[in-house]
């Protein structure tokens, strides 16, 4: 099967001829028929995120199971499934006491999942290596769902979708008429503002540097649009609140600079959601007497505080009944041959998801 594979960092994915490795007894089989093009993926290719070569990357998808071993009982041959970085084993403290997304199986030592064609082994990147036509995967990471969307849409809920609008609906549990700004407008910014909308918050602020990327934050429901300039994004936030800031502020960069951003146009007692992966070197500071009296709460979000059987289901009907746009989402449909372009339109802001499709 075809696959593309990291090697190196700044250096295209090279697309292989690769054989994938026997099942466990827990593992299915999928044969994949959309993947998203994710930031995550251009952070690993860019160095950003430390993870060892070589991997086939690629982490949000969809597909049809068409093996399963002995073990497992989630899943079951002919069933459509979207597939998760962020898995629930379902047995560990975190997914019995209500924070699967915290699962114990995300720090599993990494296991290789491919053979390349000089014979040495490649990794898995979060455990499923969806830039490719087929994955072998634990069904820790796989959900099942019954729909006739597209599986380019569905593919979306296997990550970005579910990282931005469970960052607002779960996290932040944003309350009908707050107001909320969310800093970042790609992919994930997008579905945060969805979020916010869906969760009836009466004003929504958009930031981000680029005008394409506002304009479509405005037709997914943003009610103010930003542009960092003369005057910084916290000061406009604060002009437009008259004085009082955002009583959410959600940060879907990755950069300190944003996070303090997010920090400084939040309300005293609002929350700051960290959804953006900062490089994992990166230090915040924060005044601490400040940060006491004013009473925030700072809170990261991982995979949008998600129990993805819970929540995959949710965001199809949503789909299903008009009240979150998926296919809005999608930049260009591709083929496995033209991912690099697609990485490198996502790095220049060209695209908000491009999703390859078999």
């Amino acid at each position: 099967m075809r696959a593309a594979v990291f090697t190196e960092p700044g250096k295209p994915l090279l697309i292989e001829e690769v054989t994938p490795l026997p099942p466990g007894p827990g593992d299915a089989v999928v044969e994949i028929s959309a993947s998203g093009v994710c930031h995550t993926d251009l952070s690993v290719l860019e160095g950003a995120l430390p993870y060892p070569p070589p991997l086939v990357l690629g982490h949000e998808a969809c597909g049809t199971v068409t093996w399963v071993g002995d073990q497992v009982t989630t899943v079951k041959v002919g069933d459509q499934v979207i597939s998760s970085p962020d898995p629930m084993c379902r047995e560990c403290w975190f997914c019995i006491h209500g924070q699967p997304n915290l699962c114990s199986a995300l720090y599993l030592p990494p296991a290789h999942r491919v053979k390349r064609p000089d014979g040495s082994g490649a990794f898995a990147f979060s455990g499923l290596g969806t830039f490719a036509e087929q994955m072998v995967v634990d069904q820790a990471y796989l959900v099942p769902v019954h729909t006739d969307l597209p599986a380019a849409e569905l593919a979306l809920i296997g990550c970005g979708v579910t990282t931005g609008v469970g960052a607002v609906v779960n996290t932040a549990q944003v309350r009908p008429g707050a107001t909320v700004a969310v800093i970042g407008c790609g992919g994930v910014g997008l579905a945060a503002i969805q979020g916010a909308r869906l969760s009836g918050a009466g004003r929504i602020i958009a930031v981000d540097l680029l005008e394409s990327k506002l304009s479509m934050a405005a037709k997914f429901g943003a009610t103010d649009l930003i542009v960092p300039g003369e005057a910084s994004a916290e000061d406009q936030v604060l002009e437009l609140t008259g004085g009082l800031g955002v009583d959410v502020g959600v940060e879907v960069v990755g950069r300190v600079e944003t996070i303090s951003s997010a920090i400084a146009m939040t309300r005293r007692g609002g929350d700051v959601v960290v959804v953006g992966a900062v490089p994992m070197d990166a230090q915040l500071q924060i005044p601490a007497f400040e940060f006491l009296t004013s009473e925030k709460r700072l809170t990261g979000s991982a995979f949008g505080s998600s129990d993805i059987r819970r929540d995959f289901p949710r965001f199809v009907r949503l789909v299903e009944t008009g009240q979150l746009d998926l296919a809005g989402l999608i930049s260009a449909t591709i083929d496995l041959s033209e991912v690099n372009m697609a990485l490198e339109a996502l790095k220049n802001g060209q695209a908000i998801r491009s999703v390859i499709v078999r």
